[in-house]
């Protein structure tokens, strides 16, 4: 393949409203836009002003105007109820969402009306979120089975008419209801929506709490199909909310026009997907993996997309991944490398491979955590694919930084996720806002304008918005992770700033000690933190997962980690001290906690995360702490 992404990424640069132009011809408009960026009230850039679209029709109804309709649009996979599957083509789906959005508009929901969705992953979250954009209204999807005080601070910032949930929730085996969530988070916001639709799962059905509870089946029966509704450009599509450094979460809002041109043109030039192939981000809705490459950029370019309610692990194995592509032919594999650690851990050897037909599978994509090198690596030998690492944030919507596959392969360096996307004028900069030189390390920045699908502000806070992103380094956004550029211009992100650790004098990254404890052939996931230390600041300690099967004395493998750092970093790391524990305590997207444990290990006041997969982890944690000297009551 013939490789231009040079000539793509100089012409987003230098011509940023003539590349973007060219991209958005390839979406439906009902009214072009007046102007391609306007740039009058920075930060606040706005992309096609004057321009009106409807991003479920550029999802839907165009692939059935085109005579695609009978394609399939979505796939739901679902071991944790029996291996269900459910096929959608364009026109069926189209049919489901336009009817859901008829039972929204009888409900009193209309264009720039807000409407939580508390859902499963089930296609009626697929339709909802969907029905959402077909009518204008703001859709803000917040994880199935979060906490209910997390729940009611979302509904008092958005201020829903409607909350759509469902009965109950599957993790692995174990059912989580939702309706004591749902009824709780409603009693203790200040602001009550109207109504709330619930869907009744064969898993667990329940009886609604009153009239302001209606059932799915009852409100669709007796809606109409909707129409989509024109809506400008600068439009919010949806806030997703995520929590800042107070704690308090932030809504990020996303527009409709840039949303959809952005996604639309990364498919083909990222992921080097072909309209009617198979993608899979196996993600959750409730995360922005879940809202840009579940539901909107494949159903965007005509792909069929896949909607998985199950686990890397546990459902029922570590060839819980292997059977998915196999069964549904899977060409391309989105997903965060936390679950190939999960998979390496439980499977090391990829055993449970050979059961299947992976041949359809040309790529796999990793993003949501660092990628080590081991974990590449391992992914690479067992597949013979290439493996691709790419970093984004919820704040930007897709991709920053990758191996842009459909612009040509560039070469892979480990530990890297590449060159800066064609839009993204990636810089590193130190504290006085100059730009560092090459291998420095240094935060992370995007010089401005953003291009298309980056957040367009922060719900009902643009102040905040300027505050937390802008402030720091003027005429650049503020990423908040910290890394280098190479001499061949190649990014590595090694961590979040606050990860940066100071060690007499000298700044560290816990990203490089744990790249290399990850390169020990018995662990299988790690972590590193920065401990207060009163002669030198602060010093590393590492957290070691061990590989399933292991026998090997736990303070020898801690006494070769330890080695290993020294040899490889150096005496400067004074890196002495590791401890082996079950797991590692995750948001439910796979975010390892390291701020957390540090304030754990420091004794410092902390908040329990609401994203946190299992809370227990962290009393293992402390108690391993305490072991080695550290997590002491003050």
């Amino acid at each position: 393949m013939t490789n231009n992404y040079s000539a793509a990424y100089k012409k987003s640069l230098d011509e940023p409203e003539t590349f973007w132009s060219e991209a958005a011809e390839d979406v439906h408009w009902y009214k072009r836009w007046a102007k391609v960026l306007d740039v009058s009230t920075p930060p606040l850039y706005r992309w096609f002003p004057g321009g009106e679209l409807n991003t479920c029709y550029n999802a839907l109804d165009r692939h059935i105007d085109s005579g695609d309709g009978d394609r399939i649009a979505l796939i739901y996979d679902s071991p944790v109820t029996g291996c269900k599957v459910r096929k959608f083509t364009y026109l069926e789906l189209c049919n489901e969402v336009a009817l859901f959005a008829g039972a929204l508009k009888a409900e009193g929901v209309n264009k720039g009306d807000r409407v939580i969705i508390y859902m499963p992953m089930v296609p009626e979250a697929v339709i909802a979120i969907l029905a959402c954009a077909r009518i204008g209204a703001v859709h803000s999807v917040v994880f199935g089975g979060f906490a209910a005080n997390e729940l009611a601070v979302r509904i008092d910032d958005a201020k829903p008419k409607v909350i759509v949930s469902a009965t109950c929730g599957i993790e692995t085996s174990r059912i989580i209801e939702y309706l004591p969530l749902l009824k709780e988070a409603i009693h203790l916001a200040n602001y009550k929506p109207e109504k709330s639709i619930v869907l009744q799962r064969p898993e667990l059905e329940a009886e609604l709490p009153n009239s302001d509870y209606l059932d799915w089946e009852t409100v669709v029966k007796k809606a109409k199909p909707a129409d989509c509704v024109p809506v400008a450009s600068t439009d919010p599509l949806y806030i997703l909310y995520t929590s800042g450094t107070t704690g308090e979460p932030k809504g990020v809002v996303r527009d409709n026009g840039g949303h959809l041109v952005a996604l639309k043109w990364s498919m083909k030039h990222i992921y080097d997907v072909n309209p009617g192939e198979i993608y899979w981000a196996a993600s959750d809705v409730g995360w922005v993996v879940g809202h840009s490459y579940i539901v909107y950029a494949p159903l965007f370019h005509g792909c069929s997309t896949i909607l998985y309610e199950g686990k890397p692990v546990g459902t029922p194995d570590a060839g819980a991944f292997w059977r998915v592509i196999a069964e549904h032919r899977v060409n391309v594999l989105f997903t965060a490398p936390t679950a190939f650690r999960a998979i390496k851990k439980e499977d090391p050897k990829g055993n449970l491979l050979k059961a299947y037909d992976l041949s359809s599978l040309r790529s796999l994509f990793l993003a949501g955590e660092r990628t080590d090198p081991d974990t590449l690596y391992w992914a690479q030998n067992l597949l013979d694919i290439p493996v691709i690492d790419h970093w984004w944030q919820t704040e930007s919507g897709w991709a920053m930084a990758s191996n842009c596959m459909g612009l040509g392969m560039l070469s892979v360096k480990p530990g890297s996720p590449t060159k800066p996307v064609p839009g993204w004028d990636i810089r590193v900069l130190g504290n006085d806002c100059e730009e560092l030189q090459p291998g420095e390390v240094g935060a992370v920045c995007i010089k401005l304008p953003m291009p298309p699908s980056s957040l367009l502000t922060l719900w009902n806070a643009e102040a905040r918005f300027i505050e937390s992103y802008f402030s720091t380094f003027k005429g650049y956004y503020e990423t908040s992770d910290a890394g280098y550029i190479d001499q061949d211009g190649y990014i590595f992100v090694m961590c979040r700033t606050d990860d940066i650790i100071n060690v007499a004098g000298h700044r560290l990254s816990t990203g490089a000690i744990e790249e290399v404890l990850a390169a020990h052939p018995d662990v299988a996931e790690c972590a590193v933190i920065g401990v207060a230390d009163q002669l030198k600041g602060q010093l590393p300690v590492g957290l070691l997962v061990l590989k399933s099967g292991v026998t090997k004395d736990s303070n020898l493998i801690t006494l070769e980690v330890v080695k290993m750092v020294r040899e490889k970093i150096g005496p400067v790391a004074s890196f002495k001290k590791a401890i082996i524990v079950g797991r590692l305590p995750k948001t439910r997207s796979g975010k390892i906690l390291r701020g957390t444990m540090q304030k754990i290990a420091d004794c410092e006041d902390w908040r329990m995360p609401a994203t946190i997969d299992d809370p227990v982890i962290l009393d293992e944690i402390g108690e391993r702490l305490k072991a080695i000297g550290y997590a002491k009551s003050p």
